[in-house]
């Protein structure tokens, strides 16, 4: 199986500061929306694996383009997403977004530890999704618990595709002070600390 991309886009936000004290450096998210046909959309599959496997290469392709997106700044914080047409099941997204998709992701951003934070849902073309960010290596890192938000195109997904979404930042949170391990105390044993 190959997976059919009909459109893609790059969403890229750079936030300065925030209330009104300016971040150093600034906290720039990138955002990579892939839309894909879902070979599975209107009916029941009880075997996903195909789509699991033809995952790796779409991994790759939106991987490529996070990374070029963050325009040389290293990469902290990693995220992915899924937002399945009202044709498919949110499985369907869980089925492109395993450990396959994101180890191109993983590799891209100099290899990682921690898991992907991710969420899916179903819903109509143009809707939006909070996509979540964790520290790229250790869990436990509070200064980079946090999102980006992004609003689909107006006719994406079609019933029978499926948004996947693959979002990078290159820091924490501006003014982050909720305590905690600090990037800089990560041992990098086991993605948690």
């Amino acid at each position: 199986m190959q997976i059919e991309i009909r459109r893609w886009m790059t969403v890229v936000e750079n936030k300065m500061m925030e209330a009104g004290r300016p971040g150093e450096p600034p906290l720039r998210k990138v955002g990579v929306i892939a839309v894909v046909k879902n070979p599975y959309a209107g009916r029941y599959e009880a075997d996903l694996s195909p789509a699991i496997e033809a995952s790796a290469a779409v991994g790759e392709f939106m991987s490529k383009l996070a990374i070029e997106a963050m325009g040389g700044l290293p990469v902290e914080s990693y995220g992915k997403g899924g937002v399945v047409g009202l044709g498919g099941e949110v499985e369907h997204s869980n089925a492109m977004l395993t450990t396959t998709f994101a180890e191109p992701l993983r590799r891209a951003v100099g290899g990682a530890q921690a898991w992907i934070p991710s969420y899916t849902k179903l819903a109509a073309p143009g809707c939006t999704i909070d996509v979540p960010l964790a520290h790229k290596d250790a869990l436990y890192v509070r200064s980079h618990y946090d999102g980006m938000t992004l609003t689909l195109p107006t006719d994406a997904p079609a019933a029978d595709e499926v948004a996947l979404i693959v979002v990078l930042a290159n820091r924490g949170r501006i003014n982050a002070r909720v305590g905690g391990l600090k990037a800089s105390e990560i041992g990098g044993q086991d993605g948690l600390r």
